[in-house]
């Protein structure tokens, strides 16, 4: 099993829920956060002040897939995240050595 973690833009979570629903995925966790990568962040002008926003809004997706199925949910993932500028995300692939579903004790795959 494979533990896969997205952080991508918050205007493309619709897009990209419907791409893995559109493959079969619709497991999965989202959480809002914030960071930044190589775009540092921007300046903004409240108030006559600059500030320098350097924490981004980002939403990170969270879901463990069969190893099988692992490189289908990447592409699909990265294809609908994709604007092709900076700060559209990264994806990060865990091996996950257990899973168990608390309501009936299932294990491995069986608990996803």
């Amino acid at each position: 099993m494979k533990k896969i973690e997205a952080i991508i833009q918050p205007f493309k979570l619709d897009e990209v829920k419907e791409a893995l629903k559109g493959i079969g995925i619709d497991g999965m966790t989202i959480s809002e956060v914030r960071g930044h990568g190589r775009q540092k962040g921007h300046k903004e002008v409240y108030r006559g002040q600059e500030y320098n926003v350097d924490l981004l809004p980002k939403v990170k997706l969270e879901m463990v897939v069969a190893e099988g199925r692992a490189e289908e949910v990447v592409r699909t993932l990265a294809g609908a995240a994709r604007t092709g500028k900076i700060g559209d995300g990264k994806i990060f692939v865990y091996d996950v050595a257990e899973a168990i579903r608390i309501r009936n004790d299932d294990r491995g795959e069986s608990a996803l």
